[in-house]
């Protein structure tokens, strides 16, 4: 039996470039190889690698592409690209299913043709900062009343877009580079919300005023009745109008968990309100209810500069710790002995040795020697005094 060594593989970025250059997107890529897409996600952030006939399919595949790339005289050095990446544009897409018509309408409008019609060639060079603020323009106001829908809290939807974004803003590099950052920044805005540690909030305890409409009232109770993974699916799913492979991506399950929540959730739903049964009525129902609460978001600036004070406290933090660290090791080498003290050990008993006991009753001879020893003068008997021959 003869052995044949593994494929070689590109370097993650280097995956990620092959797949981009061609075109393709992950849901595509995963088809042609056979796994799922966020197994791809994994093997091109360098979490896990592929293995056995996988990996073999993967490393054609990936020299296909780069064949062809080479062939088109499209290739660039992955620092060019970087800083392209960078500093362009950050579009963001808005997912919507096929075939049902459907349109996510507290969604993210569409961005400005002045944004989304430029190419990284074309498009002016923008700073960090600037492209932070187009995207959270762009989204922030939408993925409000999304949260405001998966808390049924207004107060905790705008804290938890803003935390999400200041996260972003403390990991811009990655998001740029992300091909979905509204998504990148959603799925981080959604963890924040439904966090089970919440409950343990003094302002979380107080509840906040309902919608003024009964319908509404009623169908954010059927909301927040459903478990959170359920309730985040159905929103993605008939609310944003997600596709299934992206929904079940998104929440971190399989296609057929994802399909089983929805279905679940939908049921749920239309045993309290049976009107919504159709998710077209449902999908319209949510976008109104989401529309009723008056929600805002903060400025940009002020969300990065949360994001840079929070940083800088966690920075000095962190050097605070370091600083009490090393000070208690020099103390400890300071006091420490510089030889071997062995310790004292406990005490034992110690065997053989006869017991204490009191004097027995006196003899007759001690009796008299007593009495003599009495009668002599305090000083004693009379001594010998020595004398010279």
């Amino acid at each position: 039996m003869t052995w044949s060594p593994a494929t070689p593989l590109p370097p993650p970025d280097e995956r990620r470039r092959l797949r981009e250059t061609a075109s393709l997107t992950r849901p595509q890529l995963a088809e042609r190889v056979g796994v799922r897409p966020e197994t791809v996600r994994a093997w091109e952030s360098g979490r896990s690698a592929p293995r056995g006939r996988n990996r073999e399919a993967y490393a054609k595949l990936l020299a296909g592409l780069a064949e062809g790339a080479a062939g088109a005289g499209t290739r660039e050095s992955p620092s060019v690209r970087r800083e392209k990446e960078a500093t362009e544009v950050v579009t963001v897409r808005v997912d919507k299913p096929a075939g049902d018509g459907r349109s996510g309408e507290f969604a993210q409008a569409p961005p400005p043709s002045s944004v989304s019609s430029e190419t990284p060639e074309t498009s002016p060079g923008l700073t960090p900062a600037q492209a932070f603020d187009a995207l959270y323009s762009f989204c922030a106001p939408a993925l409000v009343r999304q949260t405001y829908l998966l808390t049924g809290r207004r107060t905790l939807a705008r804290e938890s877009v803003e935390r999400a974004f200041q996260l972003a803003w403390d990991r811009w590099p990655e998001v740029a580079r992300d091909p979905d950052p509204a998504g990148w920044v959603r799925a981080a805005a959604y963890e924040w919300a439904l966090s089970p540690w919440h409950r343990y909030r003094r302002r979380h305890r107080q509840s906040e005023p309902p919608p003024p409409d009964e319908d509404d009232r009623a169908l954010l109770e059927v909301l927040l009745h459903l478990p959170p993974p359920y309730r985040r699916t159905l929103l993605l799913y008939d609310g944003l109008g997600l596709g299934l492979p992206e929904t079940a991506a998104e929440t971190e399950a399989s296609t057929r968990a994802a399909a089983g929540r929805l279905t679940h959730a939908r049921e749920a739903v239309a045993a309290r309100l049976p009107d919504l049964s159709d998710p077209r009525e449902l999908h319209r129902r949510l976008a109104e209810l989401a529309s009723t609460g008056r929600l805002r978001a903060a400025e940009p600036p002020v969300v990065r500069d949360a994001s840079e004070r929070r940083a800088r406290i966690w920075t000095r933090a962190a050097v605070a710790f370091t600083v009490v660290l090393i000070g208690t090791t020099a103390l400890t080498l300071r006091t420490a002995p510089t030889r071997y003290e062995p310790p004292v050990p406990p005490g034992g008993t110690v065997r053989g040795v006869p017991p204490r006991v009191a004097p027995g009753p006196l003899s007759e001879d001690q009796r008299e020697l007593r009495a003599r020893l009495r009668e002599e003068l305090p000083r004693g008997p009379e001594r010998l005094a020595p004398q010279a021959r």
